[in-house]
């Protein structure tokens, strides 16, 4: 297979320079006529689910599966290496925040022939937004296999025994009653009302429920100066600082809203539905809700990921991957995914990982299907890891009170638009490439 990437150019934008002379040497060619993909994998249980997706797989396909899975933390240095070497899978897993990276520098190709070709595949039958996520200028590079949007969990018993009711399954509270209720629940340093992570992954929800953005509408510069994102990162940091419904920071790199939740002493958590799995070690009586809903509605971020197929892919090998990557998202094999409750499939005809009890989990489908509620797909840029990067600096130390939340956003904004103009290009780049 022929890589359709430099060694160079992709390593400059991985920053694995430093790593790549000796990781390539352990880089071996795939198998011939084997169906092989990429995927991570960080837990038994979780590698418990692959290995059932790799028996579906042979069952299928009737040719030998050999998946590669490695630690989630290796996994985006150990593909990058791999596409660049020529000796990646057929088939590779995907972040939905990486896949505009890897579609800006062709290390994968878009996958709208292949669909526009096959009668039998059926694109409806996923998400909006799992098909929105995996879609980048116009173009399609991945298929969905998750897909889920940021909830609000809550601590029944926590609740009923201060005597409150529970939150609406149907309507999200608004973010003043949202406040009140943490306000009311806190009583430190025993009790505390709210928990989230101190990052921007978790602030984008609120501020995409303000109807703001972390960049403006055409990622041509930040919009995180906007009154909207504003607004939403200080009533955020108001619930930390001001309030403090929210239980003390010792270390911002290893503060952990599940960790705080699973406690006991916590009346609300935001996290994700993928959490659902470890939730459900709790020690009390718990449940979700929509997220609260700010100016915009309830429309927090919506997650997911996919499987694509690298450029370099060509001739018979496409056509072998294109019925991997449709087997590794059919019904059948997200049916497996479900039953495993590791998150949410991103196919309507596949099962939800999701069953009571707790009572409120079909929300998460419903979410996703707008009947309550609603969602955000994440906007990310094609150098989004270095956007990430930049915000992790400065806006996190507002949530210790160190700096205001106007200084940080007024010393990120110059830095963060010089990204977007980096954003710009690398799209300019592409289209050069397509054309």
């Amino acid at each position: 297979m022929r890589s359709e990437l430099s060694r160079r150019s992709l390593l400059k934008y991985t920053g694995a320079a430093v790593a790549a002379s000796g990781l390539l040497s352990a880089c071996s060619s795939r198998p011939p006529g084997a169906a092989t993909w990429s995927m991570w994998s960080s837990s038994p249980a979780e590698r418990k689910v692959w290995d059932a997706f790799s028996q579906y797989v042979e069952q299928q396909l009737m040719i030998e599966s050999v998946p590669t899975l490695t630690p989630s933390g290796g996994y985006p240095t150990k593909l990058d290496l791999q596409l660049v070497s020529g000796t990646a899978s057929l088939v590779t897993a995907l972040n939905g925040q990486l896949i505009p990276t890897y579609a800006a520098r062709g290390a994968h190709r878009p996958l709208d022939d292949l669909i526009a070709a096959d009668p039998d595949f059926e694109l409806d039958d996923f998400y909006p937004a799992s098909r929105k996520i995996s879609t980048f200028n116009h173009q399609i590079y991945g298929i969905g296999f998750d897909v889920a949007p940021t909830v609000l969990y809550y601590n029944k018993t926590l609740l009923a025994k201060a005597g409150i009711a529970a939150p609406s399954r149907t309507e999200p509270m608004t973010w003043a009653t949202f406040r009140e209720l943490a306000k009311e629940l806190t009583r430190p340093p025993d009790q505390y009302g709210f928990t989230c992570s101190p990052a921007i992954d978790d602030l984008v929800s609120w501020i995409y429920c303000a109807g703001g953005n972390v960049m403006n509408d055409d990622g041509s510069a930040s919009a995180l100066n906007a009154p909207e994102a504003t607004e939403a990162i200080q009533f955020v940091i108001d619930l930390f600082v001001k309030d403090q419904v929210t239980p003390p920071i010792s270390n911002l790199v290893t503060e952990s809203s599940l960790a705080n939740f699973l406690e006991g002493n916590v009346a609300f958590m935001q996290n994700g539905p993928w959490q659902v799995v470890n939730v459900r070690k709790a020690k009390f009586d718990w449940d979700v809700v929509p997220f609260p809903a700010g100016a915009a509605g309830s429309t927090p971020r919506v997650s997911g990921s996919s499987f694509a197929i690298p450029s370099g892919v060509k001739g018979d090998e496409l056509q072998l991957a294109w019925k991997l990557l449709k087997t590794l998202t059919s019904t059948g094999a997200l049916d497996i995914y479900a039953k495993a409750g590791r998150n949410n499939p991103a196919r309507l005809s596949a099962g939800s990982a999701f069953k009571p009890p707790p009572d409120n989990l079909g929300v998460v489908r419903d979410i996703l299907a707008g009947k309550v509620a609603g969602g955000h797909p994440f906007d990310v840029t094609t150098n989004w890891n270095q956007v990430k990067q930049l915000l992790g600096q400065d806006l996190p130390r507002t949530f210790l009170g160190q700096v205001s939340v106007p200084e940080a956003i007024e010393g990120l904004t110059p830095r963060l638009d010089v990204l977007m103009k980096q954003h710009q290009d690398n799209i300019r780049q592409a289209e050069a490439r397509k054309g």
